[in-house]
């Protein structure tokens, strides 16, 4: 017996009610009462039972049509529903089968059998409860590991989610912790695990702000994509993200009694595939959401050349923030794996910041 749990009885006979409650107080029970489909809806509404035992014939609304609306609906569906019917009314009884009806009582209820239905009937609610909350305890888990772009595409379309990969425009912002070979070899793999931690887990909240997507990590390097609005956003912004994730790092290196740490950052434009891969195995399919093409290697060897405290941009990132960003220069550079020299840039402040 479960005494914590409320069982409203639905019938428009006042003396059933009355013959019902005084039943279920004996076994512990509290009970609620309505008179028809349309007031047990209501009821249900502000004070949601355990379960409810639910008469067939009614006037305003019937048990049969006041099921199917409580199993409709995602807030109610989960409440064990009993309908309550005549000995011989196997019509009732398919009918509020496909109704949704987790069970049925035959009138005049006997003692016995209302209490084993109702205990069963609760035992699965309660089974039913803790296996969803396992479920999303463990999806919540998960979801950490999700890229904000994959749960939006599963949200829209959960039969079909569109992960494919897809050639789009997009800006490619890579952070790398400058000295991070040196500075493993100074401090043991926990500490520096934790430093990499705490300066990636600051940058969260900057990134997301600026609308970016995390698409992976690995040691001391992250990507971020832009890829939401038209070209020359998807470069603004990650322009954006990438002076804020300077300051958010310096401020970081002023508070920290560890090492300092300064980052470099390089920023590359330009259409690319974006979306998910998977790799098939003898253990399953594992799906992992990235981008691929020559755009992406130019913001990883931007990234390479930059010195700590440097964001340095390709040329096409140059030409979509000339209006709105200060852009210095450094001449045409050599980058490991790309064909000719290429000019780049260091980008500074935006105009008309000191």
């Amino acid at each position: 017996m479960d005494e914590t749990s409320t069982i409203l009885i639905v019938d428009e006979d006042a003396s059933i009610r009355d013959i019902l409650a005084q039943k279920l107080s004996a076994l512990g029970y509290r009970a609620t009462e309505a008179r028809n489909g349309k007031e047990a809806l209501e009821l249900v509404a502000h004070d949601p039972p355990d379960l409810i035992l639910l008469d067939v014939m009614m006037p305003v609304m019937d048990g049969f049509q006041a099921c199917r609306l409580l199993k409709d609906n995602e807030d109610t569906r989960l409440i064990p529903v009993i309908i309550m019917t005549a000995l011989h009314a196997v019509e009732d009884r398919i009918t509020g089968t496909e109704a949704g009806a987790d069970d049925f009582l035959t009138k005049p209820v006997d003692d016995r059998e209302l209490e084993a239905r109702i205990r069963t009937a609760l035992r699965m609610k309660h089974t039913i409860g803790r296996k969803l909350r396992q479920t999303e305890q463990v999806r919540d888990h998960y979801a950490k590991f999700v890229p904000e772009v994959v749960k939006r595409l599963v949200a829209a379309n959960p039969e079909a989610p569109e992960l494919g990969k897809r050639e789009q425009d997009a800006a490619f912002v890579f952070v790398d912790i400058s000295g991070y070979t040196a500075l493993s070899q100074r401090v043991t793999s926990d500490a520096l695990s934790q430093l990499v931690e705490r300066y990636f887990s600051a940058f969260l909240d900057t990134i997301h702000e600026h609308g970016g997507e995390i698409s992976g990590t690995a040691g001391d390097g992250l990507l971020i994509i832009f890829h939401r609005i038209d070209p020359v956003s998807h470069s603004e912004m990650a322009a954006r993200t990438a002076l804020s994730l300077m300051d958010v790092t310096e401020k970081l290196a002023t508070a920290a009694s560890g090492p300092p740490v300064a980052v470099h950052i390089g920023i590359s434009s330009g259409v690319a595939a974006v979306g998910s891969t998977r790799f098939e195995g003898l253990r399953g399919t594992r799906w992992v959401y990235s981008a691929e093409g020559f755009v992406i290697n130019l913001g990883s060897r931007l990234a390479d050349l930059a010195e700590a405290g440097q964001i340095l941009v390709c040329p096409e990132t140059s030409r979509r923030l000339q209006r709105t960003y200060r852009l210095q220069s450094i001449g045409p550079r050599v980058l490991q794996g790309i064909a000719g020299a290429m000019e780049v840039h260091r980008l500074e402040r935006q105009q008309g910041e000191g």
